[in-house]
């Protein structure tokens, strides 16, 4: 998957290249438009609305899952891959990283998911 190719990049606010680093927004639009020439809004809270909702149980590989990491709903997002676990750029200091949606950070803090499917 493409969202593989970022693994250890740096977070960088506002970042959206492999060059600069990668913001969660920042990464989550480069991987659609790379993967899938989905052109995402450019924050999380437009990413949000994109797509169609979809049940933590009906999680498929490449939809979008969101968190209030910022004491505000939808400030987060990743990319499922399957088997409970997503890739995102999670803070400053960090580097792009797959995590377990079933540990008790991301439990507690989770919103929803998306499924962002390419026009025909």
């Amino acid at each position: 998957m493409q969202a593989l190719l970022a693994l250890g990049l740096d977070y960088r606010y506002g970042g959206n290249s492999p060059v600069t680093g990668f913001d969660c927004s920042g990464l989550v639009a480069h991987v659609y438009l790379e993967a899938w020439n989905i052109r995402l809004p450019r924050n999380t809270g437009a990413q949000s609305k994109a797509g169609m909702p979809v049940s933590l149980a009906e999680l498929q590989a490449g939809d979008l899952v969101f968190y209030d990491t910022l004491k505000r709903p939808y400030s987060h997002v990743g990319i499922y891959l399957g088997d409970g676990k997503f890739v995102h750029s999670p803070k400053s200091g960090a580097q792009v990283r797959i995590e377990s949606l079933k540990s008790t950070y991301w439990t507690q803090r989770y919103n929803g998911a998306r499924r962002v499917e390419p026009s025909l």
